[in-house]
């Protein structure tokens, strides 16, 4: 990565000088080179993780010319913050309790993607359906789930994209929740067995509008409302299940979801997203399958290895690094939501410094998933 971008630094100097180096050259093919260069520069330049990655070096870059008294028209993207992205003027729910991003459930995908777009991701999730995410650079983040029919049967967001018709939304005190809805469920039947909810846990589930709706509780923000989940009471029964079998495209789902509700929850305090990284991925993956085939959790395996020798041995070079784990979470919106109660966990996910993620999740037998997510900066 960082030859990468020293490349990409020489080549954007390179093509900053282009004017003053063109008068001293007549080579054609060297203008057809700069030619190539100049079209994947302008890629790059419709790319904001990459922007993001390259602005220290323009910096640097800025610097160097200065103190050789050599002045350059930087291109105006560079020099400037990303505009705000707006948020949705929210509406009161027409049919429902709860809507999100002004969505509801039985809307169709055409209406959905008429005000947002094309979902910016597709993965597979626990229910056998698809999380369709959507957002602009992470902000107004929310996913919907569709039936065979094209119409929502699930929503989530972890952003202020909540609108309800009693006034609970994000940052709602979970006493006002309780006040407004009454008493949560206790658990849920899946066929013969009744899988009951931890005493402990920062959710409360509600029957409501032929749906299960899951409020999730921030104890670091005073146990107000940070997330919610609305899955259709069909969607949910069809479940046979808690933990659904695991499947090669369950696990791709599952590693991309984390890394997108990562993501969203920066970006909702304030903070720089992260870049997806492969090579760390396959280092946090080894790791959750070791876990889940040798069954134990921890974050110093069975040979003693530590998350950062696992790092260097993978040859991940990193000044600062840090490692979540999660187990037993039936989705990876239960395990980052649980992750950002745990201080330690949310440190990490809201490190300011970190750059780049990966994120790696297996089963095991009983098809219980371990997630490990590798977080680093180079």
């Amino acid at each position: 990565m960082i030859r990468t971008l020293k490349w990409i630094a020489f080549l954007f100097l390179l093509t900053i000088l282009w004017p003053v180096i063109e008068n001293k050259i007549d080579n054609d093919k060297f203008a057809q080179s700069m030619d190539r260069f100049q079209s994947q520069i302008d890629e790059w330049d419709e790319n904001s993780t990459v922007l993001s990655a390259i602005e220290p070096i323009v910096k640097s870059i800025q610097s160097f010319l200065a103190q050789l008294n050599i002045h350059v028209e930087w291109p105006n993207d560079i020099q400037k913050e990303s505009p705000l992205v707006q948020k949705p003027e929210l509406q009161v729910p027409s049919e429902q309790t709860f809507s999100i991003h002004n969505m509801e459930l039985g809307y169709d995908k055409s209406i959905v993607e008429q005000q947002t777009g094309p979902a910016k991701r597709v993965t597979r999730n626990e229910y056998g359906l698809k999380w369709h995410a959507y957002h602009k650079d992470f902000h107004n983040f929310f996913m919907a789930m569709y039936d065979s029919n094209n119409k929502v049967v699930g929503l989530y967001t972890n952003q202020d994209l909540i609108a309800s018709k009693n006034g609970i939304h994000i940052g709602t005190s979970k006493e006002m929740v309780l006040e407004v809805l009454g008493n949560p469920i206790s658990g849920l039947q899946k066929g013969m067995t009744i899988y009951q909810f931890q005493e402990d846990r920062n959710y409360d589930v509600f029957e409501l509008d032929e749906a299960y709706v899951t409020i999730f509780y921030d104890k670091y923000a005073g146990n107000t409302v940070t997330a919610m989940q609305i899955i259709s009471k069909g969607v949910e029964q069809k479940k046979r299940d808690f933990y659904t079998k695991a499947s090669q495209e369950l696990t791709i789902g599952f590693e991309y979801q984390m890394f997108d509700l990562t993501n969203a929850t920066r970006v909702q305090h304030q903070l720089p997203i992260l870049i997806w990284d492969d090579h760390v991925s396959e280092t946090a993956r080894k790791h959750s399958l070791d876990m889940a085939e040798k069954q134990y959790f921890d974050h110093t395996n069975l040979e003693g290895e530590s998350p950062f020798d696992r790092m260097k041995e993978d040859d991940v070079t990193f000044r600062l690094a840090g490692e979540n784990l999660a187990y037993g979470q039936s989705s990876s919106i239960f395990a980052h939501e649980g992750l950002m109660n745990s201080y330690g966990h949310r440190k990490n996910i809201l490190q300011k410094d970190f750059e780049y993620l990966g994120v790696g999740v297996a089963f095991n037998k009983e098809s219980h998933p371990y997630y490990t997510q590798n977080y680093y900066a180079n």
